[in-house]
């Protein structure tokens, strides 16, 4: 078992199905969009001839009205029976929490879940400032988690998390990233772009919004989509459009490159070009 991270559009899912034939493997895939069914275009899933190819567990798990989290991904990871799998996927935080671990969650009923929902930043700040201290205001997910584990324990959060520390998910496996020039990036970026609006881009953001009629749903806020939504109020001409994507695209992959640069220091990098020879040999040695 091994990672394969990098940035988005530096050719992950090509390299990862490439070494899973070669290797007789199988794919994980963290992303945080794959995951949805009907979003295949917008999060740039691997085609159904390559699904049927290489079996895949993280793809297509759940409908874009559903919820999800780290722990949906480890669920995930527990029903594979073997080991001989590929992890792969931009979504690095994932694996971060995966190999680091992550504290087990107390059962939280609905009737919580409502209550947290009506309280804020200002009430985690009151209960628990040390966890609130740690966290953005604007990180909604995280207050709600907060107050949720509160609510449920009548424990501060930072305190459950210190009797309730992280128990590592993976074994210490090796974790090895593409390493792409942000101008050769970009121009990856550019082509991937144009060739979602060939292949129906707008057409299958109109088909999830009028199915869901919830803007709100934080699989119609990704990249791609939410930008369409945009132009469809008005806001872009079709080059703008374009341009949005691109450009946001780009500084999610930025984002991505600091987050593995400071999150994974034992990785070992490579060109794409040269990445899979590397894997091979490293993985004979090991053998």
């Amino acid at each position: 078992m091994f990672a394969l991270i990098g940035p988005t559009a530096s050719g992950k899912s090509d390299l990862a199905i490439n070494l899973a034939l070669k290797l007789n493997y199988e794919i994980l895939s963290l992303d945080s969009l794959s995951i949805y069914k009907e979003i295949d275009i917008a999060s740039a899933k691997p085609s159904s001839e390559e699904l049927n190819k290489v079996k895949h567990y993280g793809i297509n798990e759940i409908y874009p009205n559903e919820k999800f989290d780290v722990v949906k991904f480890i669920e995930i990871y527990k029903k594979i029976e073997h080991k001989n799998i590929i992890i792969v996927g931009g979504t690095g935080f994932y694996l971060k929490a995966m190999l680091g671990g992550i504290s087990e969650m107390p059962e939280i009923s609905e009737e919580i879940k409502k209550e947290a929902s009506k309280k804020d930043y200002t009430f985690l700040q009151k209960i628990d400032p040390i966890f609130a201290s740690k966290i953005s205001q604007n990180d909604t997910y995280r207050i709600q988690k907060g107050i949720e584990i509160y609510l449920a324990t009548s424990t501060p959060p930072s305190v459950y998390f210190k009797n309730n520390p992280p128990k590592p998910i993976l074994p210490n496996i090796p974790v090895f990233e593409i390493d792409v020039d942000r101008n050769v990036l970009r121009d990856r970026i550019k082509k991937r772009t144009e060739k979602m609006f060939e292949s129906g881009l707008i057409d299958e953001v109109a088909y999830i919004e009028k199915k869901y009629r919830d803007r709100r749903l934080p699989a119609l806020k990704a990249i791609g989509i939410k930008e369409v939504l945009d132009y469809f109020n008005g806001k872009y001409d079709l080059k703008t459009l374009k341009e949005k994507i691109i450009t946001n695209t780009a500084r999610l992959a930025k984002r991505q490159q600091t987050f593995n640069k400071t999150q994974f220091k034992n990785k070992i990098s490579a060109p794409l070009d040269k990445l899979e020879q590397l894997i091979i040999n490293k993985l004979k040695a090991q053998s």
